[in-house]
């Protein structure tokens, strides 16, 4: 079994996808877990992550703040105690929508590459 501190795990800048105000912090990186990678999210007022997807499936909950998930045809309001599935390909972005972080924990396969 292995234990770790979350204040002990850096924050790193996101900046892809023309994201703004936004961190992740690894807290179980493709590197550590054998099957699934763990994610904390924090997205200051009014940042983003912006319109992208890709090949692995993403299982998010939502710890705090408030905010949307959009893909190009949709919004859906996103608060405390959601859980929300995003499939495989599907494009999709976050946006804080209000006065306090939105912090969200989000896990994805690590998929085998051969």
């Amino acid at each position: 079994m292995n234990l770790k501190k979350v204040p002990n795990i850096s924050p790193e800048n996101v900046t892809m996808y023309g994201s703004s105000g936004t961190t992740i912090q690894w807290l179980w990186s493709k590197e550590e877990a054998p099957h699934f990678a763990l994610r904390r999210f924090m997205i200051r007022p009014g940042g983003e992550i912006g319109i992208h997807n890709h090949i692995e499936e993403h299982e998010i909950f939502i710890l705090s703040g408030e905010g949307i998930v959009f893909t190009d045809s949709e919004e859906v309001r996103i608060q405390p105690e959601d859980t929300l599935f995003v499939p495989s390909d599907e494009p999709h972005g976050y946006r804080n929508t209000g006065e306090e972080d939105l912090v969200f924990l989000c896990i994805i396969p690590n998929l085998k590459t051969t």
